[in-house]
């Protein structure tokens, strides 16, 4: 005899009160029965009595309580991942039915660091302005610190750059793993050798990047004792690189921003490939509820394509 299935309720959307499941998730991030209803300014019997009615509905136990506060059960961790779905989707849905209406308007900042190469970020432009035409794009430059600057500010609502650290304020999704490689232009006496040993470029000329020089790469010269003879300075990695390729000195830029200089010859990788620093470049937005719907959608849109390549 097989064992004997569960009935599943058929009409449960109609006789649910989604009320319940908004609290359920209250309770869950507020770690607890009590915690929640302080959020909330409701009496703790009425949140339990939420819950208890909600496990009615659903046939099982979602929620433990314990010392700490409350635990997940395996269907509490389902419901769990369902209810942020929801939660998601009715977030969204003013700003999809704007969309579908042809009816959104306006403009989306954006505030990158110089010389970003990613097709998934160019993609999700292109995409965006097929579907949304009379929303205007403003992509404005500066160093790393900046864009964090300016995104904490209010002054853009989305950023394309590096971080040392994480503020609160801001949700990051990571984009991709930049490298950086030090190179040296055709004229240097250097070009053509890789370089196994770091310090042995201690005493080089070196172009350095200023304020948009990525931490990482601060700490890999410090470590190594390199660029305490500066020949050239430029606050924009295309300027930097002008510097390097017109022989001034040897300098850090991002491998994919230089390709087509190092297919030509024009600039030298000194450093073997397992020597170069990385880092993670991320897509910035401030964490804030209440998004315009022109910025909600193009955040969608790139976060779309990111999560996609991520799967693939």
């Amino acid at each position: 005899m097989s064992e004997q299935q569960p009935l599943i309720d058929k009409k449960f959307a109609r006789r649910v009160d989604w009320n319940l499941l908004r609290t359920f998730v209250d309770i869950v991030r507020a770690g607890g029965i009590g915690a929640a209803a302080r959020q909330l300014n409701k009496q703790q019997p009425s949140i339990s009595a939420a819950l208890k009615r909600l496990e009615e509905h659903v046939g099982a136990v979602l929620l433990h309580r314990s010392a700490t506060g409350v635990e997940m059960t395996a269907a509490g961790k389902a419901m769990m991942a369902l209810c942020e779905d929801m939660l998601e989707s009715a977030r969204l849905m003013p700003h999809q039915v704007a969309q579908a209406a042809k009816r959104v308007e306006g403009a989306v900042r954006i505030q990158i660091v110089s010389a970003i190469v990613s097709a998934e970020f160019d993609e999700a432009i292109a995409s965006f302005h097929r579907r949304n035409p009379e929303i205007h794009i403003e992509i404005r430059v500066s160093p790393w610190r900046q864009v964090l600057d300016a995104l904490e500010d209010g002054e853009v609502e989305v950023g394309i750059g590096y971080d040392s650290a994480v503020r609160a304020g801001l949700v990051y999704e990571p984009l991709f793993v930049e490298r950086q490689q030090l190179y040296c232009a055709r004229s240097h006496p250097l070009f053509g050798y890789r370089i196994g040993q770091p310090r042995e470029l201690k005493g080089e000329g070196f172009v350095l990047a200023g304020d948009d020089e990525i931490e990482t790469i601060t700490h890999w010269r410090r470590r190594y004792g390199l660029g305490s003879r500066m020949t050239g300075l430029a606050d924009d990695v295309n300027e930097a690189r002008r510097l390097i390729v017109s022989g001034v000195g040897i300098g850090f830029l991002p491998t994919p921003a230089v390709r087509d200089e190092v297919a030509r010859g024009v600039l030298w990788p000194l450093l073997y490939a397992d020597l170069e620093p990385s880092y993670e470049i991320y897509l910035l937005a401030r964490a804030e509820p209440a998004r315009d719907t022109a910025t909600q959608l193009f955040i969608d849109e790139v976060f779309r394509r990111i999560r996609a390549q991520h799967r693939a």
